[in-house]
């Protein structure tokens, strides 16, 4: 007889610790709260729990059955790279759906092949409000990482420093991109208020005369 416990809950075990990718201006795990909503699922310092892991799994095999290693790489994709779930944490995942009579095995040459059982879908419809919200959040906060690194590491720059100038300079030209790609999900009234700071900015930047002091008008 299986024990069913609840596939989603509020547990404080790191499910997916070292699973979530971040680019090296990120302040923790994340660099701050996740865009998420309110009661968003990630936020600094926490993982994915395990309930909220079985409810994405599941998710994952209604749309069709996987093996272990399918759905880590379906997870790389939705979230953009930014979630990789280990192996240690996706098969105690499948084997917990499957004793829960959520989800059956079946072997397909050496590889386990999961698929969702009537119980695990009418679990999941039951849950369907969470698991997309946590889906939901997952794909956002990848795209918002994608975008970061794709900022922080195009070609033409690459975060190196610019030759001859101090370090102050450097630091405070990085500072101003870090500042700017954590508000590349900000609002357009938001946006439009970034442009005008860094128009007032660079105004002011090209009215310095080459000893530093002002110009005069």
């Amino acid at each position: 007889m299986h024990h069913h416990r609840h596939c989603h809950g509020h547990e404080h075990h790191a499910a997916g610790r070292r699973g979530f990718r971040g680019p090296p201006f990120a302040g923790g795990p994340f660099g701050g709260p996740l865009r998420g909503g309110p009661g968003g699922p990630f936020r600094s310092g926490r993982m994915i729990g395990d309930g909220d892991l079985r409810l994405i799994v599941l998710t994952l095999l209604a749309e069709q059955p996987r093996h272990g290693y399918d759905i880590i790489k379906a997870l790389e994709e939705r979230s953009h790279g930014a979630y990789s779930p280990s192996p240690g944490v996706v098969y105690p995942t499948l084997t917990y759906l499957e004793e829960a009579g959520y989800a059956d095995a079946s072997a397909e040459g050496n590889k386990k092949v999961y698929a969702i059982t009537d119980a695990g879908r009418s679990h999941l419809e039951s849950n369907r409000e969470v698991a997309d919200r946590i889906l939901g959040a997952m794909e956002a906060f990848g795209a918002k990482m994608a975008k970061a690194r794709a900022w922080f590491y195009r070609s033409e720059d690459g975060g190196s420093d610019i030759p001859g100038v101090i370090s102050e300079v450097n630091d405070a030209r990085r500072a101003l991109k870090s500042a700017i790609a954590d508000r590349l999900e900000a609002s357009e009234q938001t946006q439009r208020a970034m442009a005008e700071i860094l128009r007032e900015a660079a105004e002011a930047i090209r009215a310095l005369g080459s000893d530093g002091d002002a110009t005069d008008a």
